[in-house]
């Protein structure tokens, strides 16, 4: 029986056209995803669905009704969590059920808001503010909210995308066992394949607009449950996570590739402040290319009220010129922290970080970051933010040389048309764009980027992944990646060296990967030991979501 169905609905806004002809049933208790990309109106779809704004034309109906409006039978759970900063994480999640169960004794609605803050692992934060929380932690009491209302049907428009990802598999579990159980009708907006494929019985992909409407349906017929390492030797799994993939990468990963790229980079060394330009001129000589980088026993160790906290205990390990490095594992494992002190931002508490044969003691330019966010001056245009570094990095260059880099690595992340736009007008991916030609463009002797496509949707990310990889090969620069991504770690890394769970967290195991490069996403998917590969990663962090004891590397 169909619960929800949209028929021929089409939404603008002014002259700008979001959505058209779409067309979509959905069947009581079915689980549907649908993977919507930056900007490609799937926010639209769900307040459409929810009630929260009408169809320029076309119908919604439910159960054969048309939606006029919002109703307690439709729980939506938005990318941007709406929490009241003044209650509890109690408090929020109680608004949803005394609007719902009014007239219930309080006993009752007590139980069911304890039932629901338990299910997103918050029992412990229950008294706590949003003020308190974590972002990641907000969305959960959303999604808790949501699912205290007991509707009908669940909107979800990319609820778990600000949650790590030991947190978004438990919930990818508690949102499956949910509908199992009470077999409610699903809706899920995600930008995740895998995702997915471990929840759905439809996926659906809304092609980006303007204009945007629905592509063809993938019927997913794997067993429930889903487990997310045992579907990875599943050979239908492999199948249909292809077919997704390459019709995604169809419709949207080649829509932005330049054409051709005429500028040459200007012969000119970059020189450390302060330091000898002859020095730089001298390319290639390091002290020790087979150990640039080194850290040892490296330590960090916070100061809390209950005593000092351990949270990187020992991280061993040497990389070599030209070195491509994954540091992978489970949130609070201090991945990021590594990151910050090798970049010189945070301070090495034992131990100590060398790079070419210098101890890191703090930040410089021969260390370039990228964060998860960009960190853009939003008044100067992309140029402008580029050239803030490079004018210092090449101080003996000329103004035109100096131009003439910027603008090289501008045009290699695709943004040749868009230079003289001020950050402030640039989507999300345009500005990680900006931070990566910024990082390139400063010639660094190590390149350390942090989650750098993690607020970005899958299209999104899959593009900046193949431009990183497309300038990395050109320049060779020894980096290391941060990233909660399987497949991103694969893709770019030499080395996947997983960490173990914080505090006290050390590196648990190295995976050398043996992948030619130059490596695409679609090579990868085709490679013989891609999977393998995978499913040690997998089982590692599987291994790790309980606190297993650290092994050593291998």
């Amino acid at each position: 029986m169909t619960i929800l169905e949209l028929k021929g609905v089409a939404k603008g806004f002014g002259a700008n056209p979001v959505l058209r002809d779409i067309d979509l049933a959905i069947a009581e208790g079915e689980f549907i995803a649908i993977l919507g990309f930056s900007g490609s109106g799937k926010t639209t779809l769900v307040s459409l669905m929810a009630g929260l704004t009408q169809p320029d034309s076309g119908q919604i109906l439910l159960r054969g009704k048309p939606v006029t409006g919002p109703g307690a039978d439709r729980g939506v759970v938005f990318q941007s969590y709406s929490l009241m900063p003044w209650l509890t994480v109690a408090g929020n999640v109680a608004l949803a059920v005394d609007a719902t169960m009014a007239g219930r004794p309080k006993a009752e609605r007590a139980a069911k808001v304890a039932k629901y803050i338990a299910m997103v692992g918050l029992a412990h934060a229950a008294d706590r503010r949003p003020a308190e929380l974590s972002g990641g932690m907000r969305q959960r009491v959303a999604v808790a909210r949501a699912l205290a209302m007991s509707p009908d049907i669940l909107l979800l428009d990319e609820p778990l995308s600000a949650l790590d990802a030991l947190t978004r598999a438990k919930l990818q579990d508690e949102i499956e066992a949910i509908w199992e159980q009470e077999k409610k009708t699903v809706v899920l907006v995600t930008n995740d394949v895998d995702e997915a494929l471990l929840l759905a019985d439809r996926i659906i992909p809304l092609n980006p607009g303007p204009g945007a409407t629905l592509g063809p349906a993938f019927k997913v017929d794997l067993p429930r449950p889903r487990d997310r390492s045992a579907v990875n030797h599943d050979p239908d799994f492999k199948r249909l996570r292809a077919e997704i993939t390459e019709y995604l990468m169809a419709v949207g990963v080649e829509r932005n590739a330049e054409a051709g790229h005429a500028r040459l980079l200007p012969d000119v060394a970059p020189v450390s402040l302060g330091g000898s330009p002859k020095a730089y001129r001298d390319a290639g000589r390091v002290n020790n290319p087979e150990r640039y980088v080194e850290f040892s026993r490296v330590k960090k160790i916070f100061p809390t009220p209950k005593g000092p906290l351990t949270v990187v205990d020992g991280f061993d390990l040497k990389m070599h010129k030209g070195e491509f490095i994954s540091l992978i594992g489970h949130s609070g494992c201090g991945k990021s922290t590594v990151l910050t002190m090798t970049a010189g931002l945070t301070e090495v508490s034992e131990g100590g970080v060398i790079l070419d044969g210098r101890e890191v003691t703090d930040a410089g330019p021969d260390r370039a970051v990228v964060f998860q966010a960009p960190s853009l001056f939003p008044w100067l245009t992309a140029l402008e933010n580029v050239a803030l570094g490079v004018d210092r990095v090449y101080p003996r260059a000329s103004p035109a040389e100096r131009l003439d880099i910027v603008s090289y690595y501008l045009e290699r992340v695709g943004l040749a048309d868009s230079m003289d736009k001020k950050a402030a007008d640039l989507s999300n991916g345009m500005k990680q764009r900006v931070g990566i030609a910024r990082a390139f463009a400063l010639s660094p002797k190590l390149l350390l980027l942090d989650e750098p496509f993690g607020m970005l949707d899958s299209l999104t990310r899959w593009e900046l992944q193949e431009v990183l990889m497309e300038v990395w090969a050109r320049t060779r620069v020894t980096a290391i990646c941060v990233t909660h991504d399987v497949d991103e770690a694969i893709l770019m890394a030499d080395r996947v060296v997983m960490m173990t769970n914080g505090p006290n967290a050390r590196i648990g195991k190295v995976l050398q990967v043996d992948i030619p490069r130059p490596r695409s996403r679609r090579a990868l998917l085709d490679h013989p030991r891609y999977y393998q590969y995978r499913a040690e990663v997998l089982d590692f962090l599987d291994e790790y979501e309980t606190g297993a004891p650290a092994k050593k590397a291998s």
